[in-house]
């Protein structure tokens, strides 16, 4: 059984910064492509960033110059920087990762339950 765990979101005023984790945890055999993404009310659920097992990163147009996301290896975790949040920022974070269970299984994907982060003007 795959787990994905959040930590670090809250409520911060615009300007500020967060961090927020994302530990894999069970019997697996590769955690591949890893990222963020965001759900406010009413809308739908967009990428943040993604990064992939060698570190190539990937970032929404709106994040840019200000998230950094990063991730490591032997612990199966990946971490979101922000810095400089605005208003707009607030949502709820998923984290996502892609994980083969077996050698020669296909990727599926997992999702964490979900941090709330809160950006006060």
């Amino acid at each position: 059984q795959v787990q994905l765990v959040e930590s670090g979101g809250g409520l911060v005023q615009a300007g500020g910064s967060l961090r927020l984790s994302c530990a894999a945890s069970g019997n697996m055999f590769s955690v591949n492509a890893m990222g963020w993404f965001r759900q406010a009310p009413g809308k739908a659920r967009d990428l943040v960033a993604s990064i992939t097992r060698g570190g190539i990163p990937n970032y929404a147009d709106s994040v840019k110059g200000r998230f950094t996301i990063s991730r490591d290896n032997a612990k199966n975790t990946v971490y979101l920087q922000m810095n400089s949040l605005k208003p707009e920022d607030t949502a709820v974070y998923y984290c996502h990762a892609r994980i083969q269970m077996l050698k020669y299984s296909v990727e599926n994907d997992y999702w964490g339950q979900g941090t709330q982060v809160t950006v006060s003007s």
